[in-house]
């Protein structure tokens, strides 16, 4: 599984907190690719030869809304699966909603403070990269519905 993260935002101040959280948290700068806005975060994305292993995708990016750009990952069959976690300053709860209907793994209201902003960082990476298991690509038919699996 690759190790790379796709941090999507335009705001060069909170770029660079989230690359400091990531780094404290024993992420490479090396593994992170940055994209300034939707249509080359979609380049990036489409153009990897290994998926990364998360897309943290901010909302209020030129050129592509952050809503437009997670359609756009979840109408690929090739990103369909791809782990999205939304950071936003939005504390709405229609953004938030909107978010999860459109599949984001996870939404992240960027905290104001520094050192909790980095600290949720820190946690996601750690979770995303290191704890959470993505699913498989596919999953064998004589598997699914295999022993201590219901079918109803």
């Amino acid at each position: 599984m690759s190790k790379t993260i796709l941090l999507v935002d335009d705001d060069a101040g909170e770029r660079e907190l989230v690359l400091i959280g990531l780094r404290g948290g024993g992420c490479p700068q090396e593994n992170v690719l940055v994209a300034e806005d939707g249509p080359s975060a979609l380049e990036k994305l489409f153009s990897a030869s290994e998926p990364p292993a998360l897309v943290l995708l901010d909302l209020n990016l030129p050129g592509m809304h952050g809503f437009e750009v997670l359609e756009r990952i979840r109408a690929d069959e090739r990103t369909r699966r791809q782990p999205v976690v939304i950071l936003s300053t939005s504390g709405e709860d229609r953004d938030r909603a909107a978010a999860y209907d459109l599949g984001a793994n996870g939404f992240v209201r960027k905290p104001d403070d520094f050192v909790q902003f980095t600290r949720v960082i820190r946690e996601l990476e750690r979770y995303w990269l290191n704890v959470n298991l993505p699913p498989p690509a596919r999953v064998p038919a004589s598997r699914a519905s295999g022993p201590g699996r219901r079918t109803a």
